[in-house]
């Protein structure tokens, strides 16, 4: 099924939500809203036939209903495809909450949220994504179980987002392996765009194997502090996808990678921690894949977090967490040799690994009847 973003006018020509492209056979779907704290926020139940849904909330100030709705659809089932693909026992869900978190976001919205997380009795868990913190989850977590990514201090797994970024590096060391032969990131030119918990942490990471990082954000005051926190450079450009170097590592929202981005790229590689960085699956994986452009599937190298929350639900520790979060570099090689040997992009190599272990579970699930 090909998955694009559609503008606000193609939206409304189609039927509410089942008829949408982003709609991919989700199971659930639900609205809230709540008048006294302000909330509007949609949670998508994508798939859980391998376990109970989970991912995070996002909280963030969409210009439309309709951009809310494509963006968690979109969301929830990458979650369905980084869940199977990394071995985890759970299915793909996601939510998203309208508003600017520095305006609107109260501690009694968040539980409000968590109570409606709360009716779905399970069959979805929320952590934190953009616009929230892990004090958000614990708010949340006041008034219902189902929820992940809480502090250390009340028995969580913490903050997920150093661990998503160090998924993130060991996926980006794979597919440097991959298009240069060697995976050391000494003297690489990679453009970080998006600085918050998880890109600064990928700066963190790869300024101390001795890359040369550019960082691009919307926040000036993010980029200072970054800046002279690792000693990187801030790109005072004018656009950041002409500029030439050996990686691009999109890690603030989805699908930058799309017709115009494309014919300007000047990369080798691409691998960053932002969901759906193709704004057109199959067109856009071709597109990279005829440019000679490695693409490291974004749901997979960016399933650290969700690696991290889910230890809370399996019981496993600190080291289990990272030795998972590690191999995410065998698993982006195997992808990208397996791709290489069957001509296929590296993003439908990735859908159909996961795909594969999906319906052997539900094969499992029907002789089982």
């Amino acid at each position: 099924m090909i998955t694009e973003v559609l503008s606000i006018n193609e939206l409304k020509k189609e039927a509410p939500v089942f008829g949408q492209l982003s709609f991919d056979n989700h199971e659930q779907v639900v609205f809230c809203q709540d008048k006294d704290t302000g909330l509007k926020a949609i949670i998508g139940v994508h798939n859980t036939i391998l376990g109970p849904a989970l991912g995070g909330t996002r909280m963030y100030d969409y210009k439309t209903e309709w951009d809310a709705l494509n963006d968690v659809l979109r969301l929830s089932r990458g979650m369905t495809y980084k869940a199977a693909i990394t071995g985890l026992n759970l299915g793909g869900g996601k939510a998203v909450i309208m508003g600017d978190a520095k305006k609107i976001k109260t501690p009694e919205l968040m539980r409000r949220f968590g109570k409606f997380v709360h009716t779905l009795g399970g069959k979805y868990y929320t952590a934190e994504d953009v616009g929230m913190e892990t004090s958000d989850m614990d708010t949340v977590r006041e008034v219902t179980p189902y929820v992940t990514g809480i502090s250390e201090a009340k028995g969580g797994a913490g903050n997920p987002s150093p661990v998503t970024a160090y998924g993130v590096y060991m996926g980006m060391k794979a597919a440097t392996k991959f298009a240069y032969g060697d995976d050391n990131l000494d003297g690489k030119k990679i453009l970080v765009q998006g600085i918050g918990h998880v890109g600064e942490e990928l700066v963190r990471l790869t300024s101390k194997e001795g890359a040369k990082v550019i960082i691009s954000d919307i926040n000036e005051e993010r980029l200072t502090s970054v800046s002279k926190a690792y000693g990187v450079e801030i790109y005072r450009g004018d656009d950041l996808y002409s500029e030439a170097a050996d990686i691009y590592a999109p890690c603030a929202l989805g699908a930058t990678v799309n017709d115009e981005t494309i014919n300007k790229l000047k990369v080798k590689v691409i691998a960053g921690a932002a969901n759906n960085q193709l704004a057109n699956e199959d067109a856009h994986g071709a597109l990279l894949q005829n440019k000679g452009i490695v693409y490291a599937p974004d749901f997979l190298i960016n399933a650290g977090g969700i690696i991290n929350v889910y230890a809370e639900i399996a019981g496993y520790g600190r080291e289990q967490i990272m030795s998972k979060t590690e191999n995410i570099y065998n698993t982006t090689l195997d992808i990208l040799n397996r791709a290489k040997a069957t001509s296929i992009t590296t993003n439908v190599a990735a859908i159909r690994i996961a795909e594969d272990r999906i319906n052997a579970r539900k094969k499992e699930q029907k002789s089982a009847l």
